[in-house]
């Protein structure tokens, strides 16, 4: 069986300050719409379910990121996740410049966990709290001297 990892959906609370946030990063917008009736029912599992999505794309076409909005049922606030629970954990993205990543991050409002780490002389890296919560790593590839 031939597999293919098509995106990953994030539920938000702000449909247009998340792409906002995701464009600023780089990615695109490859459509949008707004969904409902029997055929989403039935796939997601939500009685009446209704959301505004957009489908978001990476600059080198790899990588996809679905953002949606619900619009019925009403969405369920929960804490903003911690590195350490059970569930999705984070959404990463390789970066030429961190800094440049953080700056646009900061005109968000999102701002690093804790701060920048190096790993072994590899990556710089860190972890933002993104719009509705979610965490998103920043990782640079060092160049070694």
């Amino acid at each position: 069986m031939a597999i293919k990892l098509e995106n990953v959906a994030i539920a938000v609370r702000d449909l247009e300050a998340t792409i906002a946030f995701f464009t600023d990063l780089g990615l695109t917008v490859l459509g949008r719409d707004t969904v409902s009736g029997e055929w989403t029912d039935t796939a997601v599992g939500l009685d009446g379910n209704h959301a505004k999505i957009a489908m978001l794309q990476t600059p080198d076409g790899n990588g996809r990121l679905e953002l949606f909005e619900y619009i019925h049922p009403d969405a369920i606030e929960t804490e903003p996740t911690q590195p350490n629970e059970i569930g999705m954990h984070r959404v990463a993205f390789s970066v030429d410049d961190i800094d440049e990543a953080l700056a646009i991050a900061a005109r968000h409002g999102c701002h690093p966990l804790r701060g920048v780490a190096t790993y072994e002389d590899i990556y710089k890296l860190t972890y933002v709290r993104g719009p509705s919560g979610i965490i998103v790593m920043f990782a640079q590839e060092l160049t070694r001297g």
